[in-house]
C-alpha cells in the first residue's frame, strides 16, 4: 500500500514538472498556488512569533515580517535589483507611494521597507485567514473604500499619529492593483496627507514581475526617488 501511493505521488509530480515544462499557464498556475500557501503557512508562524515578542498589535512586527517574507525570493528564484537607495534613507516621518500590479508586491516591498512603516490597505484585507491576522499584527492601516468619509477620517488620524510616533507610511496611490504596465489615476489622499503632515514623498517604482511565471533566476528591478512637494 506504502509503495503504491510512492509510486502515485512520484507520477504525479512528474506530470506536474513536464506540465509546467510545456504550459506557461499551468506553470504560472502552480507557482501562484505554492506563493499563497506559503504566505498562509508563514503568516501563521509570523503571527505567533509576534506575539511572542512584541505582545501585540505593532509597527515593530514590520521587522518579523520583513524578515520572513524576504525568504520568499529563494523559493522562486527572484532577484532584485534596487536602484537609487541612498534616496529612501530619509530620518522621521514620510510618505511612500508606488505602483501597485499584484499580490506578488509584498516581495518586493519587503526588500526596501524602512523601519517604523507601515501600509495602507483595503479593510478586507483584515478577513484573508492568518496573512489578515498578521498584517493586522504589524500595524496596517485599514480604510473603507467604498466610504470617502470614513477614509478621510481615518487617514486624518494618520497625519497627526505618524508625526508623533516617527513612522512612515506606504500608500498604493493608484487604489487599486494594474498589471496593464501603465498608471490608473492617481488618488489624491496620498499628497493631502503629505500636505497635511508636512513630510516628504518617496517614491518607490517596482518593474515587472511578469518574468515570475518564466524562467528561474529572474531580476526584478526597483527604482527610488524623493520628492519634496511641501514647503518646510
Amino acid at each position: 500500500m506504502e509503495l503504491g501511493w510512492l509510486l502515485w505521488g512520484t507520477a504525479v509530480l512528474l506530470l506536474l514538472h513536464v506540465l509546467m515544462e510545456l504550459s506557461p499557464t499551468v506553470n504560472f498556475a502552480l507557482r501562484i498556488s505554492f506563493y499563497c500557501l506559503l504566505c498562509l503557512v508563514s503568516s501563521a508562524l509570523a503571527a505567533a512569533a509576534c506575539l511572542l515578542v512584541n505582545g501585540g498589535r505593532t509597527v515593530k512586527n514590520m521587522r518579523i515580517i520583513r524578515a520572513v517574507v524576504r525568504t520568499f525570493k529563494y523559493f522562486f528564484g527572484l532577484r532584485f535589483e534596487v536602484k537609487g537607495l541612498e534616496n529612501f534613507k530619509v530620518e522621521g516621518p514620510a510618505i511612500i507611494v508606488s505602483n501597485h500590479q499584484s499580490v506578488l508586491d509584498m516581495m518586493g516591498l519587503m526588500e526596501i521597507l524602512p523601519d517604523n512603516c507601515v501600509q495602507v490597505g483595503k479593510k478586507e484585507l483584515i478577513y484573508m485567514g492568518s496573512v489578515g491576522l498578521i498584517i493586522y499584527l504589524g500595524g496596517v492601516i485599514f480604510i473603507n473604500r467604498k466610504s470617502t468619509s470614513s477614509a478621510k477620517m481615518v487617514m486624518s488620524e494618520v497625519a497627526k499619529t505618524m508625526v508623533a510616533e516617527n513612522v512612515k507610511v506606504w500608500v498604493y496611490p493608484e487604489g487599486t492593483r494594474n498589471c496593464t504596465g501603465d498608471l490608473l489615476p492617481f488618488k489624491k489622499g496620498a499628497f493631502h496627507l503629505a500636505i497635511q503632515a508636512q513630510v516628504t514623498l518617496l517614491c518607490p517604482c517596482m518593474g515587472t514581475l511578469n518574468a515570475f511565471a518564466e524562467a528561474l533566476h529572474c531580476s526584478v528591478w526597483f527604482v527610488c526617488s524623493q520628492m519634496s512637494c511641501v514647503p518646510r
